[in-house]
């Protein structure tokens, strides 16, 4: 996440994450499942322009840029501009917590596709729950904004660790983890998406679960051999079962020389791993040449 000043706010570029390692433990009594998580953020930004407004609600205007979501704007009908968008709701949330009064016009300007696996609402969110808090100069910690981030979604809390961390709990349980040098990918979503619920709905739960910390130390140590063999999602069979898109991108990614590929979250975004930028953009090339519209040549960021 990046922060800037601007002449009547604060502007922020939000991005986007990939799940490298992705393993489902079990259903907890309050609804959510227990999981471990590596999660990445990579440079595909959604940008947000926060403006304070002293008198008035929390108004939020989004816009897509073209190709984001295809010719077509495929997934932007899945974006709000209502009070149930993730954005508002986090300034709203903000306002009660903080005891302010004042309103916000929010500009909103997407390129992370929606309904993709992507984490781009809950990136939002924590944009969101930043730019107030800068804005408004309430000086919150980063436990307490942490706090606020974790009752808004599981992944939102994520955005605000300022890199590659593992996730546990609900997700909302971050721990930063250095050292995974500079990561390239190359990354697509599909025409038809997939919703979260369904895709846990249809897995079942580890009976012999994986952990991630071989895959930590394959990243740590550049071995793109053992990265590969460590990549796992556990959701991946599930969003198979529910989307030929995922069977169909598993043989293309087979055919990319990726070290190793899998789905981000639960789908239907796909990304590979590649060994550096050149790789990613040939990759990616290649991908539209078969007729993807929505292709990304990515690297991790902070």
């Amino acid at each position: 996440m990046h922060i800037r000043r601007s002449a009547s706010g604060v502007v922020v570029q939000a991005p986007a994450k990939l799940n490298l390692f992705f393993e489902v433990l079990a259903k907890r009594d309050d609804g959510y499942h227990e999981i471990e998580t590596l999660m990445c953020p990579i440079d595909l930004y959604d940008t947000l322009y926060f403006r304070d407004a002293p008198e008035g609600p929390v108004r939020l205007k989004c816009r897509r840029v073209f190709g984001a979501e295809g010719p077509e704007g495929r997934g932007l009908r899945e974006v709000t501009e209502g009070p149930e968008n993730l954005v508002v709701r986090a300034v709203e949330l903000v306002r009660r917590r903080a005891g302010v009064n004042r309103g916000a016009e929010i500009l909103l300007v997407k390129r992370i596709p929606a309904a993709a696996g992507l984490g781009g609402g809950s990136s939002d969110a924590a944009a969101a729950l930043v730019a107030a808090d800068k804005v408004w100069r309430l000086g919150r910690s980063p436990e307490e904004l942490a706090r606020w981030a974790g009752e808004l979604g599981s992944d939102v809390p994520f955005f605000l660790a300022g890199g590659p961390a593992v996730c546990r709990g609900r997700g909302e349980r971050v721990t930063p983890v250095d050292g995974l040098g500079n990561l390239n990918f190359v990354l697509v979503r599909p025409p038809a998406g997939l919703a979260t619920a369904a895709v846990y709905a249809a897995c079942r739960a580890a009976e012999r679960p994986r952990t991630v910390r071989p895959l930590v130390e394959a990243l740590g140590q550049g071995d793109w051999k053992q990265t590969g063999r460590r990549l796992y999602n556990r959701l991946q069979p599930a969003a198979r079962r529910l989307s030929p898109w995922v069977a169909r991108l598993e043989r293309e990614f087979a055919q990319l020389d990726c070290p190793g590929h899998g789905i981000s979250g639960s789908g239907t975004s796909y990304f590979g791993v590649c060994r550096n930028t050149r790789h990613a953009r040939r990759s990616a090339g290649r991908l539209r040449a078969k007729g993807f519209d929505v292709v990304f040549a990515v690297r991790s960021c902070r």
